[in-house]
């Protein structure tokens, strides 16, 4: 039945571009996709390992500085007159080169965090965004600082006989950001069913029981932090080769709290919390926008994940899965043994 669902999903999803002709609204659902993606990389840390991260914008824009200097090309100095010249790769290389570097970073930070828990791991997380965003804002001969990159390349993919595909414009930028967000929830699914997400939803509910037979936390939780951060690096390279202009506001704090928006309102720990979470929050202030001024905007935001929360305090997936059996045994008619006797 899940397997059904999701592929009617998908479908629903690719079909969207033969109804919808407006480019607007088109853009919008891209840049929803894209942050629909870095919402299911949060959840792998918040839902199946109950780490809040409120740093997880660094990897998404660690992603996009990445990307966007590999399809570049930079010359910068380094201390001792070092100087590094890197000559432009395809934006392919460039996408690949986000997710490894956004994962080496999701190494670092987790080998370093996981050994804190609560509060403290929030605050190493928020400590790490902010260093990120400085170093991006000042360290100008690289990032150009407040000036921001641009003319960064569309995605591009070399077909081996058919040359090279450019991803110019928004319907294929749609394919794309579906069909990464498609393999990146596979992925994300194929890691919480396997013994390794098994590990991670135990030491969510018992930590002390999970040590006691076994389970490595410091390895398990780094595990999901490299997983996380790729798939967020993976998200941020989309959006720099998409938006073709990145800058360091790509590391505002509003971009990690829509993320946990999207992830506590859809539903954490389930597959597509995230994916519903983050359509119904992602295309809220475009149909707003027409009707109300941005702070009455902000206004309903806030009420309707209040309201959302109150009737469903898991999430939105959650609780429809939980309702569902209720509703077909309220609609199934039940005969009793008399009353079957009494009709005949």
């Amino acid at each position: 039945m899940r397997l059904i669902l999701s592929i009617l999903a998908i479908a629903a999803l690719a079909s969207v571009p033969l109804w919808l002709s407006d480019p607007y609204l088109l853009n919008a659902l891209i840049t929803t996709g894209i942050f629909v993606i870095g919402a299911m990389s949060l959840n792998l840390l918040l839902g199946f390992t109950g780490q809040l991260s409120l740093g997880h914008i660094a990897f998404f824009g660690i992603g996009a500085y990445v990307s966007a200097l590999t399809s570049l090309g930079f010359d910068v100095g380094l201390p001792f007159g070092i100087r590094i010249v890197h000559e432009p790769w395809s934006p392919l290389a460039g996408f690949v080169m986000a997710v490894l570097v956004s994962a080496l970073c999701g190494y670092l930070v987790g080998r370093l965090s996981f050994r804190v828990r609560g509060a403290y791991f929030v605050i190493v997380t928020i400590s790490f965004a902010e260093v990120v965003r400085l170093v991006a804002l000042n360290w100008v001969e690289l990032t150009q600082g407040p000036l921001a990159l641009t003319n960064i390349p569309p995605m591009s993919v070399g077909l081996p006989g058919l040359g090279e595909f450019i991803f110019r414009t928004k319907l294929h930028n749609y394919y794309l950001v579906l069909g990464v967000a498609v393999a990146c929830y596979l992925l994300i699914a194929r890691l919480v069913r396997s013994h390794v997400g098994r590990a991670m939803r135990g030491l969510m509910e018992n930590e002390t029981l999970a040590v006691s037979i076994g389970i490595d936390v410091t390895k398990t939780l780094t595990l999901a932090a490299v997983v996380s951060a790729g798939i967020c690096g993976a998200a941020g390279s989309l959006y720099a080769h998409y938006i073709k202009i990145i800058d360091p506001e790509v590391f505002a704090f509003i971009n990690t709290v829509t993320m946990v928006i999207m992830v506590v309102a859809g539903g954490k720990g389930s597959l597509a919390g995230p994916v519903v979470g983050g359509l119904i929050f992602g295309l809220m202030p475009v149909a707003l926008r027409p009707v109300m001024a941005p702070e009455a905007q902000w206004i309903a935001y806030g009420a309707a994940l209040i309201v959302i929360l109150f009737i469903m305090p898991r999430g939105i997936v959650p609780a429809l899965t939980q309702w569902m059996p209720r509703l077909r045994r309220v609609r199934r008619p039940s005969f009793s043994k008399r009353g079957i006797e009494e009709s005949a």
